[in-house]
């Protein structure tokens, strides 16, 4: 795996398996490397924005955020304006939000950082739109990749096979490789079959299970002050339940529950689920509201992390990023981000002139790019009720960090400064080492946990009263 990639000189080509967003923004990086990038993809992409069969959890409610926006935006120029014209929501947080964890309201102080809520498939359809307008990029619709081309030492492409087809198979040669095809990702069992080693897998499963519905707002001014509602689940409260805007003028409302309690995909039975969050403000908005969709439940939340940074018997030629090398826990709303850094990642990677761009060198800078989300979704699985896996355990060298992040936790939602700062590691934004800035210390360490509302805060706090 030490070998140089297999992009940069001479005629070549690279095939990216999966035309989702990690896809989508790997071939752009790639085609600046290579004379030509071949998107292979299972299913066929819809002319206009739409779901696809691919991309289950595609109905449910997705956010980018801060850090994803801006590496969106040097990826593709442009794109976060062309996201604003297309109708997406820009909620500012925590301003714009009624939001609640472990029974407590945020304060509604000032906007510090911007989410957008808009619907998977438009910003999908708006990034296929700007990829694939380079002449460099071509695409494979509607065939599957079954497995690799090559051995233990390089990888020379992918073995295909069209949906419906039958039996054959055809073979796609390249110089390289990087698989995009998500948290199902098959790629361990290819390796096996090459002679390779598969990589370890760590995982953290709460069981966490969610459905979501699409509405029209039907409460005559209760969303007249604010964007939506958010309650967040906990260690004592595993319910969660939110109404967040999408394109239209219309709000996605996701409820979720822990393994053994999940919510249900019958209408009526859905909005009588919300009753279990800890506040009935959810529960009071359906009540009013008009249901515009069935109601879709999706299963498969375990954060799964694959150690393909890691030293082992692997193929030079073959990357692997997105969902199929770091999977998180949807809840945190950490994927299309992580997606965006990765691709950022990689094109760094690629054009660093003082390193040679070994196979085994660009997947670890590609790890590194999912390393904060992954501390902050496993961080707080590991304390959710029920949870299962074998990476549940907390180094010791780790717990005064943990008792110190509890501290921040217990604050962010009424000190606006720790709360600054909280959500700007959470946005991907900036290191963990932002809440140890002197003025953020002071406030965790010696500060009194701050007063919150007592009551949902329907008002922003420069416009209450």
């Amino acid at each position: 795996m030490g070998e140089q990639l297999g992009t940069g000189a001479g005629n070549r080509h690279a095939v990216v398996i999966g035309g989702g967003i990690a896809g989508l923004l790997a071939a752009r990086v790639l085609a600046e490397h290579a004379v030509r990038v071949t998107i292979v993809e299972r299913d066929r992409f819809p002319e206009e924005p739409g779901q696809r069969a691919g991309v289950p959890q595609g109905w449910h409610t997705h956010v980018l955020l801060e850090g994803g926006q801006r590496a969106l935006e040097e990826l593709l120029p442009g794109v976060m304006d062309e996201l604003r014209a297309s109708g997406a929501p820009r909620v500012g947080m925590p301003e714009d939000m009624v939001q609640c964890h472990g029974g407590r309201w945020f304060r509604r102080t000032a906007a510090t950082s911007p989410l957008y809520t808009g619907t998977r498939p438009a910003l999908e359809h708006l990034l296929r739109r700007r990829v694939l307008a380079d002449d460099r990029i071509a695409t494979v619709q509607g065939t599957e990749v079954v497995g690799l081309l090559g051995d233990a030492a390089r990888v020379r492409g992918v073995l295909l096979r069209e949906k419906g087809a039958g039996a054959g198979t055809r073979p796609l040669t390249a110089d390289l490789v990087v698989d995009a095809s998500g948290r199902g990702s098959p790629a361990p069992r290819w390796l096996d079959a090459i002679g390779a080693e598969r990589p370890d897998e760590e995982t953290i499963d709460t069981g966490l299970a969610y459905a979501t519905r699409v509405y029209r707002d039907g409460s005559e001014g209760a969303l007249a002050d604010c964007l939506g509602y958010y309650l967040l689940p906990g260690p004592d409260q595993p319910y969660s339940g939110g109404v967040i805007p999408i394109e239209g003028g219309r709000h996605l409302v996701t409820l979720s529950g822990l393994r053994g309690d999940e919510p249900p995909t019958d209408g009526a039975a859905f909005e009588d689920y919300a009753k279990r969050l800890p506040h009935p403000i959810v529960h009071d908005w359906l009540r009013l509201a008009r249901a515009e969709s069935p109601v879709r439940g999706f299963r498969g939340t375990a954060n799964t992390r694959r150690r393909y940074d890691r030293p082992g018997r692997r193929p030079a030629g073959f990357l692997v990023t997105g969902d199929a090398l770091c999977a998180f826990n949807p809840i945190y709303g950490q994927g299309m981000a992580v997606a965006a850094l990765s691709a950022l990642a990689l094109r760094d990677a690629l054009a660093d002139r003082r390193r040679t761009p070994t196979t085994r060198r660009v997947q670890r800078a590609v790890f590194r790019a999912s390393a904060q989300a992954w501390a902050i979704s496993s961080g707080a699985d590991k304390k959710m009720p029920g949870a299962r896996g074998n990476a549940l355990d907390t180094p010791a060298v780790q717990r005064p960090a943990a008792w110190y992040l509890g501290r921040v936790q217990a604050r962010y939602t009424g000190d606006p400064v720790v709360g600054r700062a909280f959500r700007s590691v959470l946005a991907l934004v900036d290191p963990v080492t932002v809440l140890f800035a002197p003025k953020v210390a002071r406030a965790v360490l010696f500060a009194p946990v701050p007063a919150t509302p007592p009551e949902p805060p329907l008002k922003a706090e420069e416009r209450a009263g």
